[in-house]
């Protein structure tokens, strides 16, 4: 593949045929410049079929932001425009239109309002508002959605998968998995939602994590076709990594042959001066064989090895798993409790591809445009309530309760913080018989959470590091009330409207219904 075509596939042409034939119409009428506002939000929890999500965690910005500060529409993308032929053979795009697109073609008018990554977000709120040239704005939509959507889609799956392994070390291995050289932005999002280190080098590399990984079935194969033996690979693996020695014991048969073979490499290293790591399990009931390697493994004199648990793990597996070992290991003389602390899980596909859901419904909507000195807000109907648009600029406030616990997202438009209001109206977004009315002595505090990003496209926010967006995820998730955190059918957290935004939308609705 050559580069010309690897830039054109990764540059500003990485967008959708029909944003750039709105932007070419925009610049027709004249409304190309016209500053007007989008909000990207998402419109359901990741629904996994037999369980679903009570939350998400926002991530993917960082990678947007650097993308639109390297962007712009140069000779060879405006050249590719020029040739394009409608079904009429007339050109789609017209000399004008070019013209303006390779003088004007970036993002240097875009500001953007986004909540930090590692924040726990909810439905129809805007995690990113986009202010800039219509045209422009426009045009980036496909992008933006490609990048967050995935990654915030990912995080949370990595965050639910952490929950259930009750905070034990998670091991991202989804590369071999994963969709292509997405798996990089996959790897990002997961060591924000909840991984602790991934197997895939590069982007460890990018991030600044240390690559995790022992060996393959193949390396037992090897030694055995060749007449070695398993006990041979495990010792030349032993000796080539003697503190860093992790064996995978399933190749043939994990209690007759993998733990005990195991068991003297770990006698041989101990007897060097070096402690192993442990072992891992790969195949199998992994509840049961967790249970007896680590009896077996006690026996021997390693009771704090650890055990790496992989093959096809998601958070319901996790806690079958856990379940299990709670329930059955006393039985066996172990404690269930210090045995499930020295599990480690190494989850691939079902992280990487968020299995069971695999694209957020992230959507990116006109919500306003500027009509003089003011903002005109815009509106979308739908036959279906939900999709019915909140309008016009606003801004997201979290509320908590006295516990400290996050009780609501208030949707508020050009209007004070709620923080300042003696009573603070909470309005179902579309059933008009629901509503909560909050004093302030019910409210331990009222926090934004859209930050400035991008200020007619130059950066103005400091981007966090991974360890300072998993702290912020961390203190998000402890002051979410633990029905939220359910994996099976868990409490719905309120998404709510202020009265005048309340009432902004209902006229709204009245007048593009011809009802006034």
């Amino acid at each position: 593949m050559s580069k010309e075509l690897f830039k054109s596939e990764d540059g500003i042409l990485f967008t959708d045929q029909y944003q750039l034939t709105m932007a070419q119409l925009y610049f027709t009428m004249g409304l190309h410049e016209k500053e007007a506002q989008f909000d990207h939000f998402f419109r359901s929890y990741p629904d996994y079929g037999l369980h679903k999500a009570g939350y998400c965690i926002n991530a993917g910005l960082e990678t947007l932001v650097d993308w639109i500060v390297k962007c712009s529409f140069g000779d060879d993308e405006v050249e590719y425009l020029r040739s394009q032929i409608g079904s009429t053979g007339e050109r789609i795009f017209k000399d004008d239109f070019l013209t303006w697109l390779r003088e004007n073609g970036n993002f240097n008018g875009v500001t953007l309002y986004s909540i930090p990554e590692g924040r726990v977000v909810h439905p129809n709120t805007p995690l990113t508002v986009i202010r800039g040239p219509l045209a422009m704005a426009q045009i980036l939509e496909s992008a933006l959605l490609n990048k967050l959507n995935y990654q915030t889609l990912v995080a949370t799956k990595a965050m639910r998968i952490k929950e259930a392994a009750r905070a034990n070390t998670l091991l991202e291995f989804g590369m071999r998995r994963g969709q292509g050289s997405g798996v990089n932005a996959g790897v990002r999002a997961a060591l924000i939602g909840g991984a602790d280190f991934s197997s895939c080098v590069g982007i460890s590399r990018s991030l600044g994590y240390p690559p995790k990984g022992t060996h393959a079935h193949s390396m037992v194969q090897a030694f055995m076709a060749l007449g070695e033996g398993e006990l041979s690979a495990f010792r030349a693996y032993a000796e080539l990594y003697p503190d860093d020695c992790l064996l995978l014991v399933d190749t043939f048969n994990t209690l007759e042959s993998g733990i005990p073979n195991a068991v003297t490499v770990f006698n041989e290293l101990r007897a060097k001066g070096h402690e192993p790591i442990g072992i891992r399990l790969d195949s199998g009931d992994l509840a049961f064989l967790s249970i007896q390697s680590a009896k077996m493994l006690n026996d021997s004199g390693f009771p704090d090895t650890k055990i790496v648990l992989s093959n096809q793990l998601d958070e319901l597996v996790i806690w079958q798993i856990i379940t299990q070992i709670e329930e059955e290991a006393p039985r066996y003389g172990l404690d269930p409790e210090r045995l499930i602390n020295r599990l480690v899980y190494g989850v691939g596909t079902r992280l990487i591809t968020s299995e069971g859901c695999s694209a957020l419904d992230g959507v990116y909507k006109l919500v306003s445009v500027k009509d003089g000195a003011g903002w005109a807000p815009a509106i979308k109907l739908s036959e279906t309530p939900l999709k019915t648009l909140n309008p016009g600029n606003k801004q997201v406030f979290r509320i908590y309760d006295k516990r400290g616990r996050a009780t609501s997202d208030l949707l508020t438009v050009d209007e004070p913080s709620p923080a300042e209001s003696k009573e603070i109206i909470l309005r179902h977004p579309i059933d008009h018989s629901k509503h909560r009315v909050l004093t302030q002595d019910q409210v331990s505090a009222v926090e934004p959470l859209l930050v400035k990003i991008l200020d007619q496209g130059k950066l103005v926010y400091d981007f966090p590091s991974i360890e300072e967006i998993r702290e912020l995820r961390s203190r998000d998730m402890e002051r979410l009330d633990l029905g939220v955190k359910r994996i099976m059918n868990p409490h719905i957290y309120h998404v709510s409207v202020s009265q005048k935004l309340w009432d902004l939308k209902q006229d709204l609705i009245r007048s593009v219904n011809g009802e006034e």
